[in-house]
């Protein structure tokens, strides 16, 4: 496997001094290597979908925005996400050698928007996508939290990458179960990597009562499917209500605790690592953990 991690804070900085009209069309050739990933979930326009999100303003001047890049910089964000996915790479192709992967992984990182509530507040600063092989797409704006996990959130991601070459994704079919399995393996990922230390607060945030909760409410619709219906199980009610889905009575990023539970459990049954565990079927770990499952 290759990986590119593609240089976004010359591109940004560039960006950010030329005169508003003609950033779209520099944020587009900056997001270019994205393609694959625009095409795959029904040819988005990646300036569209930036301003939908929780990418920086271009409809105006920002006096925060170059300061960010550059701490970012300083920081050496874009040469510890590099030198984080290599690790997991090797950590991952070691542990599954036949593996199926994309040959060249493109990984882009941009600044985020300091105003919005869901990077900044529900995220600490960091967010990723990494489910389409051959790309990863990495939002922060610099707070103390994102400046020292945003390599942690790249090796979440390869992880995704390589399980979603391994393991279909059927946007109508896929369920919580695969949902919150995925995503609770990329976090054991990052601890094997990194330490317990290294890990998302989205992980780690929920606990005790609250936690018990969640797991009875997650496994006890574990089978639920389509991608629209997933949102409030995975990343809370707050999150679905923001995308115009449905709430289900859970905080903020409930299926990631709950799915590192559940992995949890699956590897202490199995004595296998999250490494090894890449590409294996939700239900195989659901069963390791005994979580009853109808898929």
């Amino acid at each position: 496997m290759k990986i590119v991690v593609h240089d976004t804070a010359s591109a940004m900085i560039d960006l950010l001094q030329r005169p508003l009209e003609e950033r779209p069309d520099a944020l587009r050739d900056m997001l270019s290597p994205l393609q694959s990933m625009m095409s795959t979930v029904g040819g988005m326009d990646p300036v569209q979908t930036h301003r939908q999100g929780s990418g920086f303003r271009l409809d105006r001047e920002e006096p925060r925005y170059l300061p960010a890049v550059r701490q970012m910089q300083d920081a050496g964000v874009w040469h510890r996400i590099e030198d984080s996915l290599a690790a997991a790479w090797e950590r991952i192709s070691g542990a599954v050698p036949d593996a199926e992967h994309a040959e060249t992984v493109h990984v882009v990182v941009v600044l985020g928007d300091p105003d919005d509530e869901h990077l900044t507040v529900r995220s600490a600063g960091y967010l990723g996508m990494g489910g389409i092989p051959g790309t990863i797409y990495l939002l922060m704006w610099p707070t103390e939290t994102s400046l020292k996990k945003i390599d942690h959130a790249a090796a979440h991601e390869l992880h995704h990458n390589v399980r979603y070459a391994n393991v279909a994704w059927n946007p109508m079919a896929v369920t919580v179960g695969e949902h919150v399995v995925a995503e609770g393996l990329a976090e054991a990922f990052v601890r094997e990597l990194a330490g317990e230390q290294a890990m998302g607060p989205w992980a780690t945030g929920l606990t005790g009562a609250e936690l018990d909760r969640a797991y009875g409410k997650i496994t006890a619709d574990i089978d639920v499917a389509g991608m629209q219906n997933l949102t409030g199980y995975v990343f809370g009610d707050a999150t679905a209500q923001m995308m115009g889905h449905r709430p289900v009575g859970l905080p903020d990023f409930a299926g990631y605790a709950v799915g590192l539970r559940i992995v949890d459990a699956h590897l202490a049954a199995s004595g296998l690592t999250a490494a090894q565990s890449v590409a294996l079927s939700a239900r195989e770990i659901l069963v390791n953990a005994g979580v009853p499952t109808g898929a």
